[in-house]
Order: structure tokens, then sequence, then C-alpha cells
């Protein structure tokens, strides 16, 4: 058995709670759905959830080939994913709403993709998923792999939540465009610090 009776409700509380809190691609899938709209946003979502298997399943190989051996290790990689988070507060709070397609070309697949492979956030949550509640009861290649497998149905899930969030409150967001690009980009910020204080 992969996980202790006792562990599941510790654990789907914990993936639960790293997938919904703003992380950079939460917060870039309220970004584009305020900016772009629904269409456009689900064409980025389709890059986070395939970058999103790409680092949960390359995480549980981590994890099955170095173990517990990991976690001291982890912790370095919060200070490149805060460097990263304030790189995009930074680029959040320079734009701006336009609704002329010839000035900017919209986000898609690739940056979707892109921004899920550099998502520390994720990195870590995956990590620490497997090598808290899973390496502790078995050592086997599959359990492990097939947790990363399934990791996937918690963050794509949760970027869904806020993509369609920023669909629904598109108009109200346009028309506040710069509060709500402060609002997010004091968000990211928040994130970078958490991620350093909490490592």
């Amino acid at each position: 058995m992969i996980l202790k009776p006792e562990q599941v409700i510790p654990f789907l509380y914990y993936v639960y709670i790293t997938a919904i809190t703003p992380g950079p691609a939460n917060l870039c899938s309220l970004g584009t759905a305020i900016q772009y709209g629904r269409k456009v946003a689900m064409r980025q979502w389709l890059g986070l959830l395939i970058g999103f298997v790409i680092v949960s399943t390359s995480s549980a190989l981590v994890c099955y080939f170095l173990g517990t051996a990991l976690n001291d290790k982890v912790k370095y990689l919060s200070f490149i994913g805060a460097a990263y988070l304030v790189y995009l507060a930074i680029h959040m709070l320079s734009s701006s709403y336009t609704d002329d397609p010839e000035k900017v070309k919209k986000p898609g697949f690739v940056r979707g993709l892109l921004v899920q492979l550099t998502n520390v956030k994720v990195m870590i949550s995956c990590i620490t998923a497997i090598s808290t509640f899973i390496l502790p009861n078995t050592r086997e290649f599959w359990p492990i792999f097939i947790t990363g497998l399934l990791l996937p149905l918690t963050g794509p899930i949760a970027n869904l939540v806020w993509l369609f969030t920023g669909a629904a409150l598109q108009k109200f967001f346009i028309n506040h465009t710069k509060l709500v690009n402060i609002v997010m980009a004091v968000s990211l910020i928040l994130c970078a610090v958490s991620l350093i204080i909490f490592k």
C-alpha cells in the first residue's frame, strides 16, 4: 500500500493546499484569462498540464534514485524559485492590458510549458509529497512513479480554478488593470518570501 490509512487525509490536505495557493502557474492562469480570455488561457493551460506531468514524473524518478537524502538539498531550490517569482512580479508590474491583437503576442502552449518547467513551487511540492508520504512506506519503483503520475490531478485542476475565476471577472479586472497587476505582483513577491522563510 502506498499510503497508510492515517496518512491519507494529511496527504490530500498537503497536495490541495500546495496546488490551490498562489504560485507562478496559478497566477499565470489568472493573468492570461484576465487579459486574453478563457480560450487563450486554455491553450496555455495545456502547456501547464504537460509541464506538470513532466515535473511530477521527474520528481518521482529523482526521489526513487536519491531517496530521502534529497530532502536536505531541496531547500536550495527555494532561492532559485524565489528569484524567478520576483522576476515574474516585475514583469507583471510592467505589463498593461491592450485589446489590440497586433500589439501583443498572445501566450499559448509553449509559454504554459515553460512556466511549469521552471516552476520551483511544483518541483518542491512534488518532491516533498513523495519523500514525506511515499518513501517511508515503500522504496519500490512503481508506487513512487504512479504517485508522480497522479500528482498532476492536483496542480492543473487548481490552475483551472484560477483560470475560470479570471475569465469570469475579466471585465472588472480590465477596468482596474494597474491595481490588479500590483496585487498580483505583491502576491508573487509574498510567494517568493515564503519560499525563503519556510525553506
